[in-house]
């Protein structure tokens, strides 16, 4: 849709080329380096205004759902003078507005989307792809102040853009509640390393000609402000028809979207609308993160006569409509781009568009400022790929000979733009649930909660097995570390470590994982073989504590169901395979694109932990064995397979001297001992960055202690069962489903 134009040259991203970059790239600080430093008021995360026992699923189910939607109807057409309506229909607007605020996700981290009301703060209220959504935001404002705590920003998002669907008689699958906001920007997002906004001096993403044959992971837009792609065509070039459709298909993949999809959702959402390039770009203002006091955060205010508002408006510098019907659903985008043929013309703000030859009047556009002018359609060079590209076409044509077989791909399409993000449906809330389960929504069948009676036998024979404390955590923690809090993917529930292509990734160590699996499966009886798993850890970390001369009691909740091959789309839960994963000291053959220690910090916040319980689950998983295969790094205990806190008080011991191991880049190392000049332990970055980092290491010594042994069993466990229930969200959110 709208991409703002920009004319500050360009920085690179870092690509695979053997260098590595910072966590997380450009942060909102680099940009605009003026902006208030609210997070100086929470040096420990975001405090929330709504206060820690607002319950806010409890808050939407008691809204009056239908109120709210008749509101947002109205507002449609409820054109204001500050910033008027296109066609007299907010609709198109909307639209946008709900497709950005949803098209950030990206599949590699789960990240972006629109789970929290991101599109409220920096960077992304600035982006240039974003230009002037701040004025949809605004003009949201009366409902979300009339409505309150009752909707969030972030449900109010995705459902303005249905009900914008529905009032040009669109089609839509339905709405799911349930999105709860956030009240600062999101902290662990990587958007990129670029020190430019995009526009032809910016280097794109992919470029084969300099060895880019992919994007740079997990990043799923082509560049820096970008939502997917440059409409004007690869780095802005038009007659790129092959980077064009490559560059499509990449970035909508990285969003979890198939060919049909991107025509389905790409005709769909450019039948309505227009884009907006009538003006002089030069003359734009700051965006809202960067303007001054007085503007309130409206941003890119145009010093035109006009104020840069109605005709005059310039957004992405592509100028007009893709439809002659641009405020109603309509089976005319297809016939407009494959009946006609098109030229290449600029825009009055200068950019590329193509624009049909000999178009005849009928199938103009209405002057969004004056129904009674007639004005050419156009195409972005995005467009003309569901022409060019000859899979695209084939759909195209298919799509506008059956509008039946359109329409439902394009709702289907848009419901999975908006909801990829939300997690398992369980979460989802409101009278507009779909009834039909869908794969993406990685469904798994309910379960059985088992008695006191079956969980005691089910442990009695886990305990006689034969399977170590080693085998046993690490099947545990291979299932459940899967959970990711940013899309709410992945964990225990489903057994789906048992099943492709989970089973067969090279941290899971297919082998020995098999061997467990099939143990358990054979003993568990009636009990579920996702329950069966995580009892599996409850048995092992009884006998370790029990070992280390402990008595601290390990909780297990049960009622998992398992999932079927069936039920799981592999090619999506290919993106859950980690890289590197520091709890089990793994660390594949694919050069990191950062630091060993950066990525632990990446893991540790996708599964929801703080620095203590990151540190503490380290500590415990290195002594109980839970290294991937044999090694031996950070295993700092004579005690192995013993709830021990000999990780901490070894590493942090001065009797060892630590050097890199030779050749292997800084990510091996050897101790040997001071006196004896003995070697006695190995290490990786991921276990030493426990003694150099000041922040780690105070933690660390706090769990190094004399007579903190117990305080770091009880920790651990605390930490461990989380990490086993993160995704239990069959048991938090039945209430909400009564």
């Amino acid at each position: 849709m709208d991409v703002a134009m920009n004319d500050m040259a360009g920085g690179c991203p870092v690509h695979g080329t053997g260098a590595t970059r910072s966590l997380l790239g450009r942060t909102n600080k680099d940009w605009w380096p003026d902006m208030l430093a609210i997070d100086v008021l929470t040096p420990n995360g975001a405090s929330n205004p709504l206060g820690d026992d607002f319950d806010y699923a409890e808050a939407f189910n008691a809204l009056d759902y239908t109120a709210l939607k008749a509101d947002l109807t109205a507002l449609m057409t409820d054109s204001q003078p500050w910033w008027p309506a296109d066609y007299g229909h907010y609709g198109p607007f909307f639209i946008r507005m709900a497709w950005h605020a949803a098209g950030t996700y990206r599949t590699a981290d789960g990240r972006g989307g629109a789970n929290s009301g991101q599109q409220r703060f920096a960077p992304l209220d600035s982006w240039p792809d974003n230009g002037n959504l701040d004025k949809a935001r605004r003009l949201l404002w009366p409902i979300k102040q009339k409505y309150g705590n009752h909707i969030s920003w972030a449900d109010l998002f995705i459902l303005a853009g249905n009900v914008a669907i529905e009032s040009m008689g669109g089609p839509v699958f339905g709405f799911g509640g349930g999105r709860a906001d956030v009240f600062e920007p999101e902290r662990d997002i990587y958007w990129g390393s670029e020190d430019k906004w995009v526009n032809q001096g910016v280097q794109t993403r992919i470029d084969p000609a300099k060895g880019f044959e992919t994007i740079e992971g997990p990043l799923a837009a082509i560049q820096m402000g970008l939502i997917y792609v440059n409409p004007e065509g690869p780095g802005g070039n038009p007659h790129d028809d092959a980077g064009m459709a490559r560059d499509m298909r990449e970035t909508f993949r990285r969003m979890a979207m198939n060919d049909e999809e991107v025509v389905a959702l790409t005709a769909g959402g450019h039948t309505f609308g227009k884009a907006h390039g009538n003006g002089d770009a030069s003359l734009l203002g700051a965006a809202p993160s960067g303007g001054d006091l007085a503007a309130l955060g409206f941003g890119w205010v145009s010093s035109h006569e006009s104020g840069g508002i109605g005709e005059h408006t310039v957004t992405s510098g592509i100028e007009g409509a893709w439809t002659n019907t641009p405020d109603r659903w309509s089976e005319n985008y297809f016939r407009l781009l494959l009946d006609y043929e098109y030229e290449l013309v600029k825009s009055p703000a200068g950019a590329n568009q193509w624009q049909p030859i000999n178009q005849r009047e009928e199938d103009m556009a209405p002057a969004a400022w004056d129904p009674g002018i007639k004005v050419p359609t156009m195409m972005t060079t995005a467009d003309m790929q569901l022409k060019r590209d000859p899979e695209y076409r084939r759909i195209s044509e298919r799509f506008r000979h059956d509008h039946a077989a359109f329409k439902d791909a394009f709702a289907r399409a848009w419901f999975k733009l908006t909801h990829r993000d939300m997690g398992p449906k369980v979460r989802y809330l409101g009278p507009e649930v779909p009834a039909e389960d869908l794969i993406w929504q990685d469904p798994v069948p309910a379960g059985t909660m088992p008695s006191d009676a079956d969980v005691a036998a089910v442990k009695q024979k886990i305990a006689g097995s034969g399977l170590t404390v080693s085998q046993l955590i690490k099947t545990a923690w291979a299932s459940a570390s899967t959970y990711r809090k940013s899309d709410h993917r992945g964990g225990a529930n489903g057994a789906r470590v048992a099943l492709a292509p989970q089973k067969d990734w090279d941290v899971n160590e297919p082998a020995m994982l098999a061997r467990v699996i099939g143990t358990l499966d054979a003993l568990r009886g009636s009990m579920s073989l996702a329950d069966a798993i995580v009892l599996g850890g409850v048995v092992a970390l009884e006998k370790a504590i029990a070992d280390a001369g402990l008595s601290v009691a390990v909780p297990f909740t049960g009622g998992r169901g398992d999932a079927t091959q069936d039920q799981t789309d592999v090619e999506s839960f290919d993106w859950l395979e980690p890289e590197a994963d520091a709890f089990r000291n793994y660390v594949g053959k694919k050069k990191l694109a950062v630091k060993t220690e950066e990525m632990m910090l990446d893991r540790a916040s996708l599964l929801g932990l703080s620095a203590p319980e990151m540190t503490v689950l380290i500590g415990g998983l290195r002594v109980l064995g839970a290294n991937h295969g044999e090694r031996g790094h950070g295993h700092f205990t004579r005690r192995s397979g013993v709830l021990t806190n000999d990780f901490f008080v070894n590493l942090l011991g001065m009797t060892d001297v630590w050097k890199a191991a030779e050749g292997s880049n800084d990510e091996e190392f050897i101790a040997t001992d001071r006196k004896g000049g003995h070697e006695t332990w190995r290490a990786t970055r991921a276990d030493l960055v426990f003694g150099s980092n000041s922040e780690l290491r105070a933690i660390a010594e706090i769990y190094a202690q004399k007579g903190s042994e117990e305080k770091f069993a009880r920790d651990f466990v605390k930490a461990w069962t989380k990490v086993m229930n993160a995704d239990r969200f069959d048991l938090t959110y039945a209430r909400y489903h009564g």
